[in-house]
């Protein structure tokens, strides 16, 4: 399995001002199906979102869809210091990273794509399905096409890469025809910037079970 990257960590505050609309958050796990996925793909992230700034009301939100719940959006403080109501910060790394084709100007399109999908389910049924094709994968068998815009329910890293497409901006699919979170930090236009710290953690070093 691949390593973390070596970056900076930098504390929300530092980093408020210049975070933007169309960044992408990663995320490590450990739940049942985020190790799934991080031995199918070989990779330390298990969950991608992405930022959309609402200066208006001076919030900087993720857009994600997480299992359980579903397409959902929350607070990237909430991250920092009080994810899920759990009184401290997300128990694993957190990445910010940056495609190079997002423009500021296509923001407005992506936000209407990724409100549009607020409260589309995370169903069971998809997890099986990319469970199986994954295991496919791994006993040698190819994997069949997948198209995630034709989906009602999103994994993380379907969700991102549906929205992200209606602005132009595409992810490469990988050699299991599986949309990863992986994927993101792979595509050759995607630049790591720095790790977010988190409160009340072990520095970020521990994984967070509810997040896939």
């Amino acid at each position: 399995m691949e390593e973390y990257p070596k970056l900076p960590s930098k504390h929300y505050k530092e980093l408020r001002h210049d975070i933007r609309s169309g960044d992408i958050l990663l995320c490590s796990g450990n739940s049942m199906f985020s190790n799934l996925i991080q031995k199918a793909t070989r990779s330390v992230w298990s969950h991608v979102g992405f930022i959309l700034r609402v200066d208006s009301i001076e919030r900087i939100m993720v857009l994600e869809s997480v299992e359980s719940i579903g397409v959902r959006t929350v607070p990237l403080s909430n991250y920092v210091r009080d994810y899920n109501g759990t009184g401290k910060g997300y128990e694993g790394r957190l990445m910010l990273a940056r495609h190079q084709d997002v423009r500021q100007e296509n923001i407005a399109k992506l936000s209407r794509s990724a409100v549009d999908l607020l409260g589309y389910p995370y169903r069971t049924e998809e997890i099986i399905h990319i469970a199986a094709r994954l295991g496919m994968h791994t006993l040698g068998f190819p994997g069949q096409d997948a198209d995630p815009e034709k989906q009602r329910a999103f994994i993380c890293s379907e969700y991102a890469y549906t929205c992200f497409k209606s602005i132009g901006v595409t992810i490469d699919y990988n050699t299991i025809n599986f949309i990863a979170p992986d994927d993101f930090i792979k595509c050759p236009k995607v630049s790591p910037l720095c790790y977010i710290e988190t409160e009340g953690t072990q520095s970020g070093q521990n994984h967070l079970a509810t997040a896939v």
